[in-house]
C-alpha cells in the first residue's frame, strides 16, 4: 500500500501544479498542504527547514523531503511510474531532459513571468517577457506538428513540466490563438486519465 504523499503548494503556482498533476496522473494518494505565500509562510523558519530556498512545491514521501518541481517529477516517474513517463531509452530520456530545461528556462522567463505580472504584480517588463513567450511557443508549435507529445509519441514528464504555464499563458496576456498544434497538445494532456486542472484567475486575456 502506498503511503499518502504530502504536497506543500499554493493553488496558483504552476510549479506546484506540475507536481499535483503528476501525483494525480500516477493515482497516488496525496494530501495537499496550503502554503500561504501572500503572508510569507514560505519564508518562515519552519518552512525553510523543509526547503531552504523558500519555494513551493515540496513533497514529503514517507519522510523523504524533496523540492524543485522538475526534480520531483523525475523522482515520482522513477519511483512510481512503472517505466512510463520517463521513457527510459537514451534518446528519449535526453529529449525529456531537454524539455525539463525548457520548463526551467524559456517557460519560466516567458509565459510564467508574464503571468507573474498580472496575477502577482511582479515588476517584469511585460513586452519583453511576452515576446519571449511567443518565441518559445513558435518553436513548440513547429515541433508539435510532427509529434503528439513533446518527447515523442507517448506522454512524459516533459509534457507535465511544461503544461501548467503554457495552459495558463493567456492570464499573462500571451495569446495561444496562433498555435493550433499547441492547443491540440494541451487538449491531449487534459484528456489523460487522472488529469487535474490548475485554478484559473481572471487576469490578462482571461479577465473578461
Amino acid at each position: 500500500m502506498t503511503n499518502t504523499i504530502k504536497l506543500y503548494r499554493h493553488p496558483l503556482s504552476g510549479h506546484a501544479h506540475r507536481v499535483e498533476l503528476m501525483l494525480s496522473l500516477l493515482n497516488l494518494p496525496t494530501e495537499l498542504v496550503f502554503v500561504d505565500l501572500a503572508n510569507g509562510a514560505h519564508k518562515k523558519a519552519e518552512y525553510l527547514a523543509i526547503n531552504a530556498f523558500g519555494q513551493v512545491p515540496v513533497i514529503d514521501d514517507n519522510g523523504t523531503l524533496l523540492s524543485d518541481s522538475n526534480a520531483i517529477l523525475v523522482y515520482l516517474a522513477k519511483k512510481y511510474g512503472s517505466g512510463n513517463w520517463q521513457l527510459n531509452d537514451p534518446l528519449t530520456e535526453a529529449r525529456v531532459q531537454r524539455w525539463l530545461s525548457v520548463a526551467a528556462g524559456q517557460v519560466a522567463y516567458g509565459p510564467a513571468a508574464a503571468r507573474l505580472i498580472t496575477v502577482f504584480g511582479a515588476a517584469f517588463n511585460a513586452d519583453e517577457v511576452i515576446a519571449r513567450a511567443h518565441t518559445l511557443l513558435k518553436v513548440m508549435e513547429i515541433e508539435l506538428a510532427t509529434s503528439p507529445f513533446l518527447a515523442g509519441s507517448e506522454p512524459s514528464i516533459a509534457d507535465v513540466a511544461n503544461y501548467s504555464y503554457i495552459a495558463h499563458a493567456p492570464e499573462g496576456n500571451v495569446s495561444l490563438e496562433a498555435y493550433p498544434n499547441m492547443r491540440a497538445w494541451l487538449q491531449r494532456i487534459e484528456a489523460l486519465p487522472g488529469f487535474v486542472p490548475m485554478q484559473r484567475t481572471a487576469a490578462g486575456l482571461q479577465a473578461s
